[in-house]
Parts: structure tokens; sequence; C-alpha cells
């Protein structure tokens, strides 16, 4: 599985002032969502109590099935929910119309941006919608927040563009422009990373943590980005399937175990020493392994694809040091080399 750490720039640059609406309260009280279908419902999840904080970035995570899209349109006020609460500045949402919602919630689902003859600032403007006048009129104000979301998604260069000649990373960055220019205090993005590679995904997942802290408002994703989100999410939403949502920081949830018990699999299991996934490959033989931190880890994971664990108590040692890995009074300058010697040679059987 691929991991990918952000790193911490330690930058001190100054804030960026936040665009209007930050600091509003979404809450939920005893939800259940799902599907209605006359009188005959399907729950999905149920008694599910959550918190949005302003400033923050939440992550909504867990295995394919769980709710987390039926749950981001719940709350969005897209689909109805089953039953219990959904407070938005302590007023239930069933109580706003649509562009009520529209001024409190901006929505960025997966859907491919693909417009003719319409260029980064056109679909920008469009976030501007909910404010605009029935004759098409826009205010000075309203064309200020437009320049500001280009802005803050680095996207000036490329405003006068057309949609369809953006990589896909750029092509979402217009999307959350898109809802920044809406300028509401929430925003819900659906998988917003589907569809990138791994360093548009990054760049998305930093966007969206620094946009949170600067802007003051509440962002709620829903990702498959297992690792990015434990390191880019202020907070996790955990969901497991029928099993409601456990919220918490990241570190917290994989420390109590919360995380290993959500994703639970005789396939692979949660490694809460490196922060990713790793596969249960069947272990037959083993060795000890001592030396350069960050040589083990590599050779760890080269011993357990072909079915040898690293254990203290085996007779086999290996010492890794500048030189390369020594075993038996051999050294070999390559994981490679090593492990065709390991292949070669007769180990003690795993006890």
């Amino acid at each position: 599985m691929e991991h990918f750490s952000i790193k911490n720039t330690g930058s001190t640059a100054a804030k960026t002032p936040p665009l209007e609406g930050g600091g509003a309260s979404l809450s939920t009280k005893s939800l259940s969502i799902g599907y209605a279908k006359g009188k005959f419902k399907t729950p999905v999840q149920s008694d599910l109590n959550l918190e949005l904080f302003p400033g923050e970035m939440v992550c909504l995570i867990g295995p394919n099935g769980s709710g987390k899209s039926t749950l981001m349109r719940t709350l969005s006020g897209v689909q109805k929910l089953l039953d219990g609460k959904i407070m938005l500045d302590n007023k239930e949402i069933s109580k706003y119309s649509q562009k009520e919602l529209a001024l409190k919630i901006a929505l960025v689902l997966t859907d491919r941006v693909d417009v003719e003859n319409a260029t980064v600032r056109d679909i920008v403007a469009l976030g501007q919608h909910p404010y605009t006048h029935w004759l098409g009129g826009m205010s000075e104000k309203g064309k200020q927040k437009i320049n500001e979301a280009i802005r803050l998604t680095h996207l000036e260069h490329k405003k006068f563009n057309f949609i369809n000649e953006l990589s896909d990373g750029e092509k979402q960055r217009v999307m959350i422009a898109k809802a920044l220019a809406q300028d509401t205090p929430f925003i819900f993005l659906d998988e917003p990373t589907a569809h990138l590679d791994l360093p548009s995904r990054v760049d998305i997942m930093l966007l969206l943590h620094k946009l949170a802290h600067t802007t003051g408002k509440a962002i709620l994703i829903s990702t498959h980005e297992l690792d990015l989100a434990l390191q880019a999410g202020d907070r996790i939403w955990l969901m497991s399937e029928h099993g409601g949502v456990k919220s918490g920081v990241p570190e917290d949830l994989v420390l109590n175990g919360t995380f290993n018990r959500v994703f639970e699999n005789d396939a692979y299991y949660f490694n809460t020493t490196n922060g990713n996934f790793s596969m249960n490959y069947p272990m037959t033989k083993k060795v000890n392994v001592v030396g350069d931190k960050t040589r083990i880890y590599w050779t760890f994971r080269a011993l357990a694809r072909i079915g040898i664990s690293v254990e203290p108590d085996a007779e086999t040692l290996i010492t890794i040091n500048n030189d390369g890995w020594n075993m038996n009074s051999q050294t070999y300058k390559t994981i490679e080399s090593l492990l065709k010697a390991l292949s070669d040679s007769s180990l003690s059987g795993k006890t």
C-alpha cells in the first residue's frame, strides 16, 4: 500500500484573513441515516451524535459500504434523514430552504468536471450563485470573493484557461475554489482525491488542511486515503459497518485500538508503529535483525514478503551497518542479494 509522509515545513507566514462565515455550529442528535421507500426504511447507520468545529478539517473514513457518502449527503441536506436531528446554528436542517442551505454548506462531489467553453473563473464564479439577483447581477464584493478563492487555491495563472485544458488535480482545485467562493461556514467534499495521482492527493489534502485553519471554516471530507487522513486530519470520524462513528484525534484512535478494530481483516492489519497497513503474509521462518533503524524497516518489509518474520530469539542474526547486511560472516550490499542468500539457506522454522 502507498505510504506518503507530509512534512512540516515550519512556515511562519501570516495567516490569510478569514472569509466570512466562520464560527457556525453543526451537530447531530441520535441521527439515523439510510434509505426510505414509502413506509419502509433501510437504515445504514443509527444513533450518530457528532459535531463539527470551526477551523478544523475532519476526515470521514471507514470500510466500503459503511455509509460515508450517505452521511455526507444527509448532513448537507441532499438526502433526508431517517430519524434524529441535524442542528445547524441551533436550527433543524429540515427547517432551512435550499437557498438558505446554500449559504451555509458547500458540497463538492466526486463527479469529474468537463464543461466545454467554460474557463476556470467561470466555474469558480458559480459558487456565488446563491448571492446573485435573479437577473444575474454580481456585486463587487462577490467578484472579490471569486478572486480570493482563486488565489487561495493557487489558480491565478490558470483562471482564464478552459476547464478541459487542466489536469485532474487542477480541476479538483477549481471545485474547491468554487466551494470557497460560495463562502459558507461548512465545506463538505466527497472523495476529493479520487482519480488523482499520489502527489496531487497529497497536495489536495495539504490545501484543505491549510484552508480550514486559515479561513476558520469547518471542512469535512470523506476519503479512502487512510494514511494521509491520519496525518492531515485534525479529527477523524471513523465509521464502522453498522457500528456507528467514533470521533477523535487521529493518534488517540490509533493508540486505543479503535482503528485496528474497524479495519480488522485476515489479509492485513494496521501497523501502529508506522501508521500504515501491512499485509499478513504466512510466516514459516524467522531471523533476528539489528542495526540502522531506517534499513531495518525496509528489511522487515522485504523479509515478510518471503515469509520470514523478525524475532529476537531466532538463531540467525542479520546485522545492518554502513557496509551492508552481515549474515553468517558474509556481507550483502543490497536487500535483493540478502533475500537470495536467505532463500538458498536453511533457516530454523518459526516457533
